[in-house]
């Protein structure tokens, strides 16, 4: 299966436009995954804020918390 117009490497790629899909998207993509890191990270922080408030909310503040982490060290 091609994508690509190649039949063969043994030609000079001088003269070859394109030599794998979309090719001179490569910014537009790389802006994509930076943006879509991000957002992830930031979405990670606020759910992981979330689970904390949860558990100081079930099981006390945070000084309690960190107690019952440190007896178990």
């Amino acid at each position: 299966m091609s994508t690509t117009p190649i039949d063969s490497w043994a030609v000079d790629l001088a003269n070859v436009t394109h030599i794998y899909p979309f090719a001179g998207a490569e910014g537009l993509m790389a802006l994509i995954g930076i943006v879509l890191w991000l957002a992830w990270h930031v979405w990670q922080v606020r759910h992981e804020n979330e689970i904390l408030k949860d558990s100081v909310q079930k099981y006390g503040d945070e000084a309690t918390l960190q107690n019952a982490i440190d007896d178990h060290h």
